[in-house]
């Protein structure tokens, strides 16, 4: 029986508590799908087509880790794609309560899916996407908590909405 996974986030950007997470589930299911969520609410740094580009890299040479853009409903994508589950990473207790209530909440809309949640490594519970920016925005060092073709794209992000004449080619 072939168990596909559908690992979704906004992924903005992706950072080594994603990739950690998804390595780990790559171990426990046949596949995953990592889901670049396109619209969430919340403001995004990267456009879907940038997101779903770094991601793919870094997940480059993972064998059962594919990337895709979805919209809609988390659920609904599964579905389509035949995931049977949906992974879940926790850092913090309050990633639980969140996390706890969105997993009802697909289990009523679609019973059929279950929700897995791993839990990060110790060494990822300081890392978020929110995090990141705001310390690349000022122009710290994020290195070690993304890969480094990431830093190099936070960094061109920047300098391009610091100075709308900087180029945006990568």
């Amino acid at each position: 029986m072939h168990i596909r996974a559908l690992y979704p986030g906004s992924f903005d950007p992706t950072h080594y508590g994603h990739i950690d997470i998804a390595y780990r589930a790559a171990r426990i299911f046949d596949e995953v799908i990592v889901g670049v969520y396109d619209l969430p609410k919340k403001t995004l740094l990267f456009s879907i087509e940038q997101r779903v580009a770094l991601a793919r890299q870094a997940y480059e040479g993972a064998e059962n880790i594919r990337v895709a853009p979805f919209s809609g409903f988390t659920v609904d994508y599964a579905k389509e794609v035949g995931a049977t589950v949906v992974v879940r990473g926790l850092r913090l207790f309050s990633d639980f309560e969140f996390e706890f209530r969105m997993g009802l909440a697909n289990k009523k809309l679609a019973p059929e899916i279950e929700t897995v949640a791993i839990m990060t490594d110790v060494k990822h519970v300081y890392i978020s996407s929110s995090t990141i920016r705001e310390i690349a925005e000022l122009g710290g060092d994020v290195s070690g908590m993304t890969p480094p073709f990431i830093v190099e794209a936070l960094k061109r992000r920047y300098a391009e909405l610091n100075n709308p004449r900087v180029s945006t080619q990568a």
